[in-house]
């Protein structure tokens, strides 16, 4: 029997600034809404173009709180992670569904001010610090390696 297989990777840019909330708990959260181009042949033109796909991703822990410092609207991202499927009841009483992407890891693409890409990515695992010593682009002279 093969196994089940849910991961997603994509690569785009954010279509607006990341919004960072905290769970009761006291969990970071962070949400992005990233906008993906897939290149089509139009049948009636014969032209290529680019229609925008866009796709909401959540971001959680450590890693939410880094991509709510560092990131902006516009800013190139690549994403790793899984989809997720929920279902609620609307305050109408209607049932809602979405799918989104929960992210393993973000990998930050151009410069800190750079909405076009270009530059060094900046990966930020996971399990990463986030505090004055260590984060996308600061000092990494304490790291080990």
């Amino acid at each position: 029997m093969a196994a089940n297989i849910n991961r997603v990777v994509l690569v785009g840019n954010l279509t607006r600034d990341p919004e960072l909330r905290h769970t009761p708990s006291g969990m970071a959260v962070c949400s992005l809404r990233l906008a993906v181009n897939t290149r089509r042949k139009d049948n009636s033109t014969g032209q290529w173009t680019e229609k925008p796909n866009y796709f909401d991703i959540t971001v959680w822990g450590n890693q939410g709180e880094s991509c709510a410092q560092y990131l902006s609207r516009g800013r190139p991202v690549a994403v790793d992670g899984r989809l997720e499927w929920r279902e609620w009841d609307a305050q109408d009483g209607t049932k809602r569904q979405a799918v989104e992407v929960v992210a393993d890891s973000v990998q930050f693409l151009g410069g800190r001010g750079d909405g076009e890409g270009g530059g060094q990515p900046q990966f930020v695992p996971a399990n990463a610090r986030v505090d004055d010593d260590f984060g996308p682009g600061g000092a990494d002279d304490d790291i080990p390696f």
